[in-house]
């Protein structure tokens, strides 16, 4: 398994560990990597998307709401909710990070920790928000452009850490 893919993995079990223990955030970080150790770099990366996530969460949890038609977004499996949020936080605010991408990592991560239906669903609301696109679907934006608000991963070739390539 890749480095980002395993970051990402680990975004997701700790928006999930926020969900059920009604956790805010970072705070809850040092209890949950003491069930789910993980390098430094790796840590850092999951981090990383996890900030990202809480900090636009109300505007995924829009997109979610909108797009998932006769779904409530608190009754949605909590792996399902959180590999969405995921997901669109990279495809609406991660440049370096191509959206088919973001699609196809949820979907194997729905694969591997949702239900039989979950990678079908996430994949049909990821479809449709990728409709709402402005910018290619599989290329990352150019260095200078990646990474909004100080996220500071490298942008691919873009000479930053190779070890999350």
């Amino acid at each position: 398994m890749g480095k980002r893919r395993e970051g990402r993995e680990a975004a997701v079990q700790f928006l999930v560990f926020c969900d059920l223990n009604q956790g805010s955030g970072t705070e809850a970080a040092s209890g949950f990597w003491e069930l789910r150790p993980a390098t430094k770099p790796i840590r850092d990366f999951a981090l990383n998307l996890v900030e990202g996530v809480l900090r636009h969460r109300p505007e995924t949890d829009e997109r979610i709401s909108r797009y998932a038609e006769n779904y409530e977004l608190n009754r949605l499996a909590v792996v399902d909710r959180n590999i969405l949020r995921l997901a669109i936080y990279e495809m609406l605010h991660r440049n370096d990070i191509p959206p088919v991408v973001s699609i196809n990592e949820a979907i194997e991560i729905a694969k591997r920790f949702g239900s039989e239906e979950s990678s079908r669903f996430v994949n049909g609301i990821l479809d449709r928000v990728k409709l709402d696109l402005t910018r290619p679907l599989r290329t990352a934006s150019e260095p200078g452009n990646s990474a909004p608000h100080g996220d500071g991963l490298p942008t691919p070739g873009g000479g930053g850490r190779p070890d999350l390539a």
